[in-house]
């Protein structure tokens, strides 16, 4: 899908499939003019749909954070009304949801550490990093701010502060964003994964690892989750936790399954298996390594 020009460390993402293939039609005689190749390469680092996958961004992270801080609040204001489980469950339930409704145009991460660990991966270009970070704290901080006039008078909106102390927050953060990092870089990332329950993996990892972490460091595993609602609950107790451990296990979990992935020998298998965080984009992938005719030689 991507020709020999285009960097291997760029996402083509489904909304900037067009320019690929606008790439791919032009000459060759064409692509050798310097003013071309730095059209090419700005088109690549900023597609013309960016504003969409930034709002789309800042609406899925408006949402997650909504629903999940939501029932946290409610939960710890009493528990009979939303459970500890209810609580995780509701936080796997969105993900899943908003990965299957907006992966297909921002890659629905939702979170920095996510969006951090997949260009430090090279499955995202970093120049596109800040506006993306932008976008999911602004969504964090409005949710969190809404949801602390509808849920007045309970004024901690779904903060994350460590049950005991904080490097055993700490390791708790790192560890349970490994695993859900690991997860989303296999499914999004690897065609040989089942791309299509890509959203139902995720979230069930997610919903998983919240139910063990919950008791210890509230199980935040999303920087933006935990800031917004600090700020709407002006409680900043131990927020470093959730800035380090997060980013820390996210890009663990995305470079740990990069080095076990199994990649292709043969150059059609390396063109269908660009990188792109984009779920949709996944499954177009596969379909097109299915119907690929040297695809049988590695199913053995």
């Amino acid at each position: 899908m991507a020709s020999s020009h285009v960097r291997p460390n760029i996402s083509n993402e489904i909304h900037d499939i067009d320019i690929v293939t606008a790439q791919t039609l032009t000459t060759s005689s064409s692509l050798d003019h310097p003013r071309v190749h730095r059209r090419r390469n700005f088109m690549e680092l900023f597609p013309p749909f960016l504003p969409r996958k930034v709002v789309s961004e800042m609406i899925s992270t408006f949402l997650l954070v909504f629903v999940t801080c939501g029932a946290g609040a409610l939960n710890k204001n009493n528990p009979a009304v939303v459970s500890q489980l209810g609580q995780s469950v509701a936080g796997g339930l969105i993900v899943t949801v908003m990965i299957y409704a907006v992966g297909h145009i921002s890659g629905a991460h939702m979170n920095p550490a996510v969006t951090l660990a997949f260009a430090v991966a090279r499955h995202f270009p970093w120049i596109q990093v800040p506006f993306y970070w932008l976008a999911q704290i602004a969504g964090s901080t409005v949710a969190s701010y809404i949801l602390r006039e509808l849920l007045d008078p309970i004024n901690d909106i779904g903060t994350t502060t460590p049950s005991h102390t904080a490097v055993k927050a700490l390791v708790t953060e790192i560890v349970v964003t490994f695993n859900m990092m690991f997860v989303t870089a296999a499914v999004a990332t690897d065609t040989k994964a089942v791309g299509e329950l890509a959203g139902l993996a995720v979230g069930s990892a997610v919903c998983i690892t919240s139910i063990l972490a919950g008791p210890i460091s509230g199980g935040s595993m999303n920087p933006a989750r935990t800031l917004g609602p600090a700020l709407a609950s002006n409680k900043f107790d131990s927020l470093w936790v959730y800035f380090v451990g997060p980013p820390l296990g996210t890009v663990a979990g995305a470079l740990a399954y990069s080095f076990i992935r199994l990649d292709g020998h043969s150059s059609s298998s390396q063109k269908g298996s660009q990188k792109s965080p984009s779920l949709k984009m996944r499954r177009m992938q596969s379909q097109d390594m299915e119907s690929s005719p040297t695809n049988d030689a590695f199913e053995t």
